[in-house]
Protein backbone atom coordinates (compact mmCIF):
# COMPACT_ATOMS: atom_id res chain seq x y z
CA UNK A 1 0.00 0.00 0.00
CA UNK A 2 1.13 3.37 -0.95
CA UNK A 3 1.65 6.17 1.67
CA UNK A 4 -1.04 8.02 0.28
CA UNK A 5 -3.20 4.93 0.93
CA UNK A 6 -2.38 4.24 4.50
CA UNK A 7 -3.33 7.85 5.34
CA UNK A 8 -6.64 7.57 4.24
CA UNK A 9 -7.06 4.29 6.05
CA UNK A 10 -5.92 5.57 9.00
CA UNK A 11 -8.01 8.75 9.05
CA UNK A 12 -10.99 6.34 8.37
CA UNK A 13 -9.79 4.50 11.86
CA UNK A 14 -10.51 8.09 13.08
CA UNK A 15 -14.08 8.50 11.81
CA UNK A 16 -16.35 8.67 15.11
CA UNK A 17 -13.88 10.41 17.37
CA UNK A 18 -15.98 13.34 19.06
CA UNK A 19 -14.34 16.67 18.52
CA UNK A 20 -12.18 17.89 21.24
CA UNK A 21 -10.47 21.31 20.59
CA UNK A 22 -6.28 20.72 21.20
CA UNK A 23 -6.60 16.87 21.15
CA UNK A 24 -5.22 13.99 19.27
CA UNK A 25 -6.25 10.67 20.36
CA UNK A 26 -8.05 8.14 18.55
CA UNK A 27 -11.83 7.30 20.11
CA UNK A 28 -12.08 10.20 22.60
CA UNK A 29 -10.98 13.36 20.90
CA UNK A 30 -9.71 15.54 18.03
CA UNK A 31 -9.67 19.01 16.29
CA UNK A 32 -8.79 18.68 12.68
CA UNK A 33 -4.86 19.61 13.56
CA UNK A 34 -5.51 16.61 15.88
CA UNK A 35 -6.61 14.18 13.36
CA UNK A 36 -3.38 14.93 11.15
CA UNK A 37 -1.25 14.59 14.16
CA UNK A 38 -2.47 11.30 14.94
CA UNK A 39 -2.27 9.68 10.95
CA UNK A 40 1.38 11.08 11.10
CA UNK A 41 2.14 9.08 14.71
CA UNK A 42 0.47 6.12 13.17
CA UNK A 43 2.93 6.57 10.10
CA UNK A 44 5.99 8.24 11.30
CA UNK A 45 6.26 7.78 15.11
CA UNK A 46 7.08 11.01 16.70
CA UNK A 47 5.13 14.33 16.03
CA UNK A 48 7.44 16.22 14.10
CA UNK A 49 8.25 18.93 15.98
CA UNK A 50 6.11 20.44 19.75
CA UNK A 51 2.76 21.92 19.77
CA UNK A 52 1.98 24.69 21.99
CA UNK A 53 -1.15 25.45 22.71
CA UNK A 54 -2.91 27.19 20.08
CA UNK A 55 -6.68 29.34 20.71
CA UNK A 56 -9.76 28.34 18.26
CA UNK A 57 -8.77 31.32 16.43
CA UNK A 58 -5.30 30.40 15.15
CA UNK A 59 -3.71 33.61 15.69
CA UNK A 60 -6.37 35.29 13.09
CA UNK A 61 -6.67 38.33 15.09
CA UNK A 62 -2.69 38.92 14.22
CA UNK A 63 -3.15 37.49 10.88
CA UNK A 64 -0.43 35.19 11.23
CA UNK A 65 -0.64 31.50 9.04
CA UNK A 66 0.74 29.59 11.71
CA UNK A 67 -1.08 25.97 10.61
CA UNK A 68 0.15 27.08 6.76
CA UNK A 69 3.93 27.46 7.81
CA UNK A 70 4.19 24.62 10.13
CA UNK A 71 2.84 22.52 7.01
CA UNK A 72 5.37 23.88 4.50
CA UNK A 73 7.65 22.79 7.61
CA UNK A 74 6.57 18.96 7.51
CA UNK A 75 4.85 18.11 3.96
CA UNK A 76 5.23 18.64 0.78
CA UNK A 77 3.43 21.49 -1.16
CA UNK A 78 1.54 20.69 -3.92
CA UNK A 79 -0.34 22.39 -6.87
CA UNK A 80 -4.10 22.65 -6.49
CA UNK A 81 -3.69 20.57 -9.56
CA UNK A 82 -1.81 18.19 -7.68
CA UNK A 83 -4.85 16.57 -6.52
CA UNK A 84 -4.14 12.80 -5.09
CA UNK A 85 -6.25 10.42 -2.11
CA UNK A 86 -4.43 11.54 0.73
CA UNK A 87 -3.58 14.90 0.29
CA UNK A 88 -3.75 17.27 3.25
CA UNK A 89 -6.55 20.28 2.73
CA UNK A 90 -5.63 23.49 3.99
CA UNK A 91 -9.14 25.64 4.57
CA UNK A 92 -9.18 29.36 4.59
CA UNK A 93 -13.03 29.24 6.07
CA UNK A 94 -13.80 33.00 5.60
CA UNK A 95 -11.93 35.87 3.01
CA UNK A 96 -9.52 37.40 4.51
CA UNK A 97 -8.82 35.41 7.56
CA UNK A 98 -6.10 33.01 8.31
CA UNK A 99 -6.26 29.61 6.86
CA UNK A 100 -7.48 27.48 9.84
CA UNK A 101 -8.81 24.15 9.34
CA UNK A 102 -7.28 20.79 7.93
CA UNK A 103 -8.69 17.91 5.98
CA UNK A 104 -7.44 14.57 4.38
CA UNK A 105 -8.28 13.90 0.52
CA UNK A 106 -9.82 10.73 0.90
CA UNK A 107 -11.66 9.99 -2.96
CA UNK A 108 -10.57 12.15 -5.37
CA UNK A 109 -12.79 12.21 -9.25
CA UNK A 110 -16.47 12.91 -9.72
CA UNK A 111 -17.26 12.11 -6.19
CA UNK A 112 -14.54 13.58 -3.98
CA UNK A 113 -14.56 13.37 -0.32
CA UNK A 114 -12.31 14.33 2.60
CA UNK A 115 -11.87 13.10 6.64
CA UNK A 116 -11.99 16.25 9.19
CA UNK A 117 -12.70 16.46 12.83
CA UNK A 118 -15.03 19.40 12.49
CA UNK A 119 -16.59 21.17 15.66
CA UNK A 120 -20.20 19.81 16.67
CA UNK A 121 -19.73 16.65 14.17
CA UNK A 122 -16.26 14.80 15.21
CA UNK A 123 -14.15 13.45 13.04
CA UNK A 124 -16.39 13.07 9.78
CA UNK A 125 -15.86 11.88 6.43
CA UNK A 126 -18.14 14.41 3.77
CA UNK A 127 -18.54 15.03 0.62
CA UNK A 128 -15.51 17.52 -1.23
CA UNK A 129 -18.67 19.84 -2.03
CA UNK A 130 -18.36 22.88 -4.13
CA UNK A 131 -18.49 25.28 -0.95
CA UNK A 132 -15.53 22.91 0.51
CA UNK A 133 -13.67 23.10 -2.15
CA UNK A 134 -13.64 27.23 -2.77
CA UNK A 135 -11.88 27.17 0.89
CA UNK A 136 -9.04 25.23 -0.11
CA UNK A 137 -6.01 27.80 -0.45
CA UNK A 138 -3.09 25.11 -0.17
CA UNK A 139 -2.67 21.62 -0.55
CA UNK A 140 -0.07 19.20 1.04
CA UNK A 141 1.33 15.58 0.14
CA UNK A 142 3.54 13.33 3.31
CA UNK A 143 6.91 12.86 3.56
CA UNK A 144 7.86 8.95 1.46
CA UNK A 145 9.38 7.92 4.49
CA UNK A 146 7.32 6.02 6.59
CA UNK A 147 8.48 3.98 9.93
CA UNK A 148 7.30 0.03 9.42
CA UNK A 149 3.63 0.05 8.35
Amino acid sequence: MTVQGHVVAEARRWIGTPYRHQAACLGAGADCLGLLRGVWRALYGAEPEPLPPYSRDWDEPQGQEQLWQAATRHLTAKTMDQVAVGDVLLFRMRQGSVAKHLGLQSAIGAAPRFIHAYSGHGVVETALSQPWQRRIVARFGWPETPRQI
